[in-house]
């Protein structure tokens, strides 16, 4: 049998549905015996860290919502079967209801490369803040005090917050952990 080869595709998902999409398309390619065709189905996510009561909790999320990242080999009915699973809106492509178009190898490796950088460096955190933004106190004495950003440590994951306590205003220093995004 001649050697089958599989590119990689994007396949657009109803946003917030990509793990449903995910576990449809396993079992209907498994269900199809298509295990030939199609090699892995991937949602490129990231770990986000957020105070929940006090600890830190873990929680991954899509960093690129609305899209499965499929290998596979396009032959026969297996692009039909993908687009038939629930929550598939289709294949990104560049010209409608045209043939899918495969994604360049760079790119591929560009997104597996930050999956695996995302699953490995999980402790490092994008600096989530801008000077000037408004954000609110949810860990500490301060807890539920809003303020304003008024600096960044990136190095030591701290900000500067102005904050105003009875009605003056205090400088605090509180990490990254400590503060959330007003809104």
């Amino acid at each position: 049998m001649a050697e089958i080869v599989k590119k990689w595709y994007v396949v657009r998902a109803v946003s917030g549905k990509e793990k449903k999409v995910k576990e449809y398309l396993e079992l209907e390619i498994s269900r199809m015996k298509l295990n030939d065709y199609v090699n892995q189905v991937l949602i490129p996510t990231e770990k986000v860290f957020k105070i929940q009561n006090g600890k830190k909790v873990t929680k991954e999320k899509a960093f690129l919502p609305g899209y499965v990242l499929i290998e596979a080999a396009l032959v026969g009915e297996v692009s039909h079967v993908i687009k038939s699973i629930p929550n598939v809106i289709g294949f990104l492509g560049t010209v409608k209801g045209g043939e899918p178009v495969p994604m360049r190898l760079s790119e591929v490796n560009r997104i597996l490369g930050k999956v695996d950088e995302l699953a490995t460096s999980q402790e490092e955190l994008k600096i989530p803040f801008v000077v000037g933004e408004s954000v609110k106190v949810v860990d500490g004495p301060f807890n539920n005090f809003t303020g304003v950003v008024d600096e960044i440590n990136e190095e030591k994951k701290k900000l500067k917050v102005m904050v105003k306590i009875f009605g003056r205003k205090n400088l605090l220093e509180l990490s990254y952990m400590q503060v959330e995004k007003e809104g």
